[in-house]
């Protein structure tokens, strides 16, 4: 017989450097989750990606265990790294802060597409270039 579920938490963290300290712990608290128990499964399972921000998906159940999902990082994050941003334009629609080729946008796509809501690689490689655009960055045909 299943778990009842009490709730769904959504978080983003960095990978590998989970700590109860700032949103975590009012998040899990409140819920009575073991903060430090998350804490260390999540920085176990991310330890490959240290540093990148992972959107996790927390079910919480009835009994106050857990089950998380890690998924991709935002696709605004992988285009940083791709570039080598620190972050994009405030007034994407005048400031150009870098470009991206079409390559480029296929990788990122390619990783992103187990959690983008299409199954075609063109629509998630639109997607990925609106993004880009609306962080002010200019992309190449």
């Amino acid at each position: 017989m299943a778990k009842e579920i009490l709730t769904y938490i959504k978080l983003q963290v960095r990978a590998g450097e989970a700590s109860p300290a700032g949103s975590i712990g009012p998040a899990l608290g409140s819920k009575g989750v073991k903060i430090m128990d998350f804490c260390t499964q999540f920085n176990a399972q991310t330890q490959h990606q240290k540093g990148d921000i992972l959107p996790v998906v927390m079910t919480v159940y009835k009994d106050k265990s857990f089950s998380f999902v890690v998924k991709t990082p935002p696709v605004a994050a992988l285009i940083m790294k791709k570039l080598n941003l620190k972050k994009g334009s405030a007034q994407s629609n005048r400031d150009k802060v870098a470009t991206i080729s079409w390559k480029e946008i296929e990788e990122i796509a390619c990783a992103k597409k187990p959690d983008l809501n299409t199954l075609n690689l063109e629509s998630a490689k639109r997607m990925i270039a609106g993004t880009a655009r609306s962080m002010g960055i200019l992309v190449q045909k």
